[in-house]
């Protein structure tokens, strides 16, 4: 059995392992749902995964990071077009 101290503004830290359990994570909204017995349940929100026939957002396939093999610096001079005229005085090879 699990236990936890209210505070003094009402407070109640879930424990890790019911955090982990029910997937939360800061922020997320729970509800509290009460039994005719007495009991009290937390409902945990749905998450991505278990939200089937849920429209996905349109920038969901450009979240995370992309492995390029190439600095910042080179990646900005790509995106402003210096490699296209080396001789643009805004023109920086990214080496010191």
């Amino acid at each position: 059995m699990n236990s936890s101290t209210l505070t003094s503004k009402g407070q109640v830290t879930i424990p890790k392992h019911l955090r982990d359990y029910l997937g939360l994570s800061p922020g997320d909204k729970i509800r509290f749902e009460y039994a005719d017995d007495g009991a009290v349940r937390i409902v945990a929100p749905r998450k991505a995964a278990q939200d089937k026939g849920r429209k996905t957002s349109r920038f969901s396939a450009l979240r995370g990071t992309r492995k390029t093999g190439m600095s910042t610096d080179e990646i900005m001079n790509l995106l402003r077009g210096y490699g296209d005229d080396a001789g643009d005085p805004g023109f920086k090879t990214g080496k010191k």
